[in-house]
């Protein structure tokens, strides 16, 4: 395993951040409606470790430094459990545990639907991360593996039928996500790979003429 040091790091923290939500809900710091908080930043802490495991790609394009993909599976994964938490949450602080009532939801909350649409995509995409996975999968693990790219569209969906109103704190996860998205293109990839190539030979010309 690469980086063991830095993978621990990034365990911990993500880990901790639902622990210090739940703190501060237990504290009364999370204002009147607790649970509703604890369900919301949840389901922003997955759409954002989703973007983050999308960007693994454009920052080694851009930088040269392969070590950003041993970080993708790791971040992808945590972002399906902060969506399993999501739903969890949602569970249990607005329906009570009521599970009968769930099906209800889905059909009269759409955007309920949409988002158990998309918790399946990150389902499938975990379920399918593992290197077993690939292997029997061969070249059908990338095909499948491009179900991201609608799952990020259909969690941005859901969580702007969910603000409405206040579609500011959206538009910078979208704004992200188009730019991720747009980094895929074959043509402006290729450009990035440029960039940097341009960028390194430069700091190493620099590094050449400062020894000289």
């Amino acid at each position: 395993m690469r980086y063991p040091w830095w993978r621990l790091l990034l365990f911990c923290c993500v880990a901790s951040v639902p622990c210090y939500w739940l703190y501060l809900a237990a504290a009364a710091a999370l204002g009147p409606d607790p649970g509703k908080v604890l369900v919301d930043n949840l389901g922003q802490g997955a759409l954002f470790l989703l973007l983050c495991s999308m960007a693994m790609t454009p920052l080694r394009s851009l930088t040269g430094w392969s070590g950003w993909i041993a970080f993708r599976r790791q971040i992808g994964l945590w972002a399906f459990g902060y969506a399993s938490l999501h739903l969890a949450a949602y569970l249990y602080f607005l329906l009570g545990l009521e599970f009968s009532d769930f099906a209800a939801e889905l059909v009269e909350r759409p955007y309920i639907a949409v988002g158990a649409i998309a918790l399946m995509g990150l389902l499938t995409l975990a379920m399918t991360s593992t290197r077993w996975s690939m292997r029997k999968l061969g070249k059908r693990w990338k095909k499948l593996h491009r179900i991201v790219y609608p799952t990020l569209l259909v969690v941005l969906l859901h969580m702007l039928w969910v603000v409405r109103s206040d579609v500011g704190q959206w538009s910078l996860y979208a704004t992200v996500a188009a730019i991720l998205l747009a980094a895929r293109v074959p043509a402006i990839e290729r450009r990035l790979v440029r960039i940097s190539a341009k960028w390194r030979d430069e700091q190493t010309a620099k590094k050449a003429e400062n020894n000289g």
